[in-house]
């Protein structure tokens, strides 16, 4: 089965690539084998399933395996990573688990495990921060993976970041607050 047939896709930023799928891989059980840290998040009645395998330019095999099945999962509730290559972090949010994975000391470790009020959404790098949205929250870690703040909204919510200020829209009602400082 080749890469392409099984929704397999490699994205590469800075000295990182990510491969990421919908479906287990055809490899897992090598990627597994290879990786230096593989977790497993099963779920019993897990609507969605997401594949994330973390490497450097050093390495053929990816050194971080995650694998997670989670819900919500469909339209609206994709999975999501956010690569910060210069810092050696990830973050991965799926259904309601967010994790955060570093290697800035030569192994990958996870950082960290949160959890998004009622599904996650996605992950968006202002600077040296990093926001999360999700369907009832919008939260803020620094690009190292500290948790800087989180924020309860009700949809219908956006938000955008102009000149280091949130502006975050609830149902009509505008907020301003600082990115790093929060509401």
């Amino acid at each position: 089965m080749s890469a392409a047939s099984e929704g397999l896709v490699e994205i590469v930023s800075g000295d990182l690539r990510v491969a990421v799928a919908a479906a287990p891989p055809a490899m897992l059980g090598l990627y597994r084998r290879h990786a230096e840290l593989v977790e497993d998040f099963p779920g019993d009645d897990a609507d969605g399933f997401a594949f994330a395998a973390v490497g450097d330019g050093t390495h053929d095999w990816p050194g971080l395996v995650v694998t997670q099945r989670y819900s919500p999962a469909g339209p609206g509730f994709p999975p999501g990573v956010l690569l910060v290559p210069k810092r050696r972090q990830v973050f991965l949010g799926a259904g309601t688990r967010l994790l955060a994975y570093e290697a800035r000391s030569g192994a990958w470790r996870r950082q960290w495990q949160d959890e998004a009020a009622l599904g996650f959404w996605q992950w968006r790098r202002h600077g040296r921060v990093a926001l999360m949205s999700a369907e009832l929250e919008l939260a803020a870690w620094t690009t190292d993976g500290e948790k800087l703040w989180s924020t309860a909204v009700e949809p219908p919510w956006s938000y955008g970041v102009d000149a280091g200020e949130v502006v975050l829209d609830v149902m009509g009602e505008i907020r301003t607050f600082g990115l790093t400082t929060g509401p």
